[in-house]
């Protein structure tokens, strides 16, 4: 293939991504937009294989046959519900690689036949893309962990953590003059020094999170994936990788900005890991009230009485695949002439659009899924609130406790309802560790059991008449 092909094969791949990005900003669009990407990839990948200056054509080939049958058989048993931990674990492999391809990179033997400053441009890009990569790989990991439950979704707090952290950077800093200024082999040493310095930063910025704010350490992780990629390519020498790098960095660092705004955070306080911590003060809120609960039959009565329902699903509705019994549900409401509509929270699940990406699988259409700042206004008018697996999205202590470490957090307004269900197994926490005050609330009933299992008997009492 001529450099010339090349140059327009990525290209056409680079309007691909951007359509593909266009095409991921709205729900109707989504499918579009991954069909894109997927075309806009093969396109990169063939034109970088068979570019100039590429040997080994079978070994490559057998490699990428090899990760993709991989790949396949990983992500066909990966449930939905897991989706958040498969994408943390995919940016941990982004870093990775960016630290294997900048230390492949100063290795190479045509580092020596540069220029003076040729080379000090590129072991300055070098130096970049493994901190990031290091940073990156780390993050992700512990994402994954908390994600998984093999980690504590609880914040890691310590004093002069901030300190430290500055400290690290400034150790990396000045590893890195020396990594540039070395002269000898001995450069490597500094590059290893900097990327498991760069590690530790990773880990303690990540671990400092809170676990109700995790969908938005994924967007940012993703946006660190997407700059370490960036860097790769300039390592490499290629501009494909470059511009997609940037693209993933930039929309990512978007999506960051806009989970923040709809959470009142910080997104200062995202990049330095102060973020979703308890507050200071060491008082607790008493909540009055007691909780009861209904059955089954009595939850279907409700609902025939009811002429407006909003169902707010959570990470629960996942987790019991309940959004196709649900869906049936709603239909069989709204054969009766009632108003029925999803209401999303933005952190929703444990990954941007989680909720949004399950409704979609079960068709619900488009237009009765609403987003939480078009539906709160109508809480106060709704007959009847379904919160089916949900826990932290529609905490009233986000807004009246400042003891709760969720404070500050724009929720559901759900318990503005005439009526509030909530549809979980147990009384346990949600993923925050935050007790909820809704549960006590006196126009609350509790529905206890498995979501796919409840929705299942409420389907039947409701087709029953």
């Amino acid at each position: 293939m001529t450099s010339g092909i090349q140059t327009a094969a990525y290209v056409f791949a680079s309007i691909l991504f951007i359509l593909s990005l266009g095409g991921l900003s709205s729900i109707a669009s989504s499918k579009r937009g991954v069909l894109y990407g997927i075309l806009g990839m093969m396109v990169a990948i063939a034109a970088t294989v068979f570019g100039g200056n590429v040997e080994g054509h079978i070994y490559i080939i057998l490699a990428m046959v090899t990760a993709s049958f991989i790949g396949i058989v990983l992500a066909r048993r990966v449930k939905m519900e897991s989706m958040p931990q498969l994408v943390a674990i995919l940016h941990s492999f982004v870093g990775l690689s960016a630290v294997l391809v900048g230390i492949g990179s100063y290795l190479n033997i045509g580092v020596e036949e540069l220029t003076a400053t040729e080379k000090t441009i590129h072991l300055i890009e070098i130096f970049i893309g493994v901190f990031i990569g290091a940073i990156t790989f780390t993050g992700s990991i512990v994402a994954w962990g908390k994600l998984e439950g093999k980690i504590s979704s609880k914040s890691l707090l310590f004093k002069g953590r901030h300190l430290l952290n500055i400290f690290l950077v400034i150790v990396c800093i000045i590893l890195g003059v020396f990594f540039v200024r070395s002269e000898s082999d001995f450069g490597l040493n500094y590059l290893v020094a900097m990327t498991l310095i760069a590690g530790l930063i990773g880990y303690f910025l990540v671990m400092a999170i809170g676990g109700a704010d995790m969908p938005v350490v994924v967007s940012m992780l993703n946006s660190y994936s997407g700059w370490a990629a960036s860097s790769a390519g300039f390592m490499l020498g290629n501009d494909l990788l470059i511009i997609t790098g940037a693209l993933v960095g930039s929309s990512g660092a978007i999506l960051s900005i806009i989970m923040c705004k709809a959470m009142n955070r910080s997104f200062v306080s995202v990049i330095l890991g102060g973020f979703g911590t308890v507050p200071s003060s060491s008082e607790t809120s008493v909540i009055e009230g007691e909780i009861t609960s209904l059955n089954h039959e009595e939850v279907s009565e409700l609902l025939k009485d009811a002429k407006t329902i909003v169902v707010v699903p959570g990470y629960g509705m996942a987790v019991a695949k309940a959004q196709f019994p649900i869906y049936d549900m709603v239909q069989e409401l709204q054969k009766s002439g009632k108003t029925v509509r999803f209401a999303i929270h933005p952190v929703a699940g444990r990954l941007p659009g989680h909720m949004n990406v399950l409704l979609a699988e079960a068709n619900v259409p488009y237009d009765i899924v609403m987003e939480m700042d078009e539906i709160n206004d109508d809480m106060s008018s709704t007959d009847v609130v379904m919160v089916i697996g949900a826990n932290d999205i529609v905490n009233p202590g986000a807004e009246d406790d400042p003891n709760s470490p969720i404070y500050g957090m724009p929720v559901i307004k759900a318990w503005k309802a005439e009526q509030v269900i909530i549809m979980k197994r147990s009384m346990s926490a949600g993923y925050a560790g935050v007790e909820n005050p809704l549960f006590y609330k006196s126009n609350t009933q509790m529905l206890y059991g498995d979501a796919k299992e409840s929705v299942d008997k409420l389907l039947g009492f409701l087709k029953s008449n």
